[in-house]
């Protein structure tokens, strides 16, 4: 058990024992979990077998409770019909619910890449006190100095401490993992974020369908892979595409084509003068750099 779990069980060992409460006094709250698949199935074995695992809420000075965590049994139990269902009801504030729902979520074996970096950021964001987009720099700065790309003086800070904590205690990845592989994932084109978001996309293919510019090329590798294309396979033809897309021409070259397609008879008299003043300058100024050499 890491330490973000045992936190976890010792505010669940003070908590009240588990009662019920009708459904209509609780409130859902923002979480990572976006998705809620399978809601069918749960809802027929709760109309079977009832609810099994209490929900965590904490009351509101209103009469009702927010519920801290459980809002899948808790859509499943609306499904099925139910009144109400058990809970546990936790004597946190709100700081304590959220940090409680992240680290519970982000347990969950079907929070996919995108979900799980989102509630990482969000848990980084409770335990620094910072805003997402400043918890995304400080894990650049930090990424910048481990790299000695630039002298940060970030990372004996007591900020990166707690970010270097808070990575062991999820026992995950490590902070340099995450920034690497799933800090991209926020940039994603829209095709590819919604289809990760869905769970029809794997992030390490995401990731490579990244690099394809192409909106048209990458939307149908994208129905490629979603139909079975392996990401081996991706990697090549991505890397196929990539090397076969246009390279800008020299502009020496360019010019350099241009004289050789040039027609001087063809130029009215002045402006052919010119051109050959021009010509016989460059020649001569050739022609005296491979004296030099």
């Amino acid at each position: 058990m890491n330490r973000l779990e045992e936190v976890l069980g010792t505010v669940l060992l003070k908590a009240r024992q588990a009662s019920t409460l009708p459904l209509e006094d609780l409130i859902p709250q923002a979480q990572p979990r976006r998705r809620f698949e399978s809601l069918e199935a749960l809802a027929e074995s709760v109309r079977e077998q009832g609810v099994l695992q209490p929900l965590l809420v904490r009351p509101l000075e209103d009469g009702h409770y927010a519920i801290v965590a459980g809002e899948r049994r808790y859509r499943a139990a609306r499904m099925a019909g139910l009144t109400e269902v058990p809970v546990q009801v936790l004597n946190v504030d709100e700081h304590q619910a959220r940090r409680i729902a992240l680290v519970e979520n982000l347990q969950r074996e079907d929070l996919n890449p995108y979900e799980e970096t989102l509630g990482v950021l969000a848990l980084l964001s409770e335990e620094l006190g910072k805003s997402l987009e400043e918890v995304v720099a400080l894990l650049e700065r930090m990424r910048k100095e481990r790299r000695g790309v630039a002298a940060q003086n970030v990372l004996g800070s007591p900020e990166a401490q707690k970010v270097e904590e808070t990575f062991r205690a999820l026992g995950r990845l490590s902070w340099e993992s995450f920034v690497t592989s799933r800090l991209p994932l926020l940039n994603l084109p829209e095709d590819l974020r919604r289809a990760l978001e869905e769970g029809t996309l794997p992030y390490t293919a995401a990731l490579e369908l990244k690099k394809v510019g192409d909106e048209k090329i990458r939307q149908r590798l994208l129905r490629e892979v979603q139909a079975g294309l392996s990401l081996r396979d991706l990697k090549a033809r991505v890397r196929q595409i990539n090397q076969g897309a246009q390279v800008p021409t020299p502009w020496h070259r360019e010019v350099a084509g241009r004289l050789a397609r040039l027609d001087l008879e063809a130029l009215p008299r002045e402006r052919r003068r010119r051109v050959e003043a021009k010509l016989r300058e460059l020649l001569a100024l050739l022609e005296g750099e491979g004296e030099q050499t």
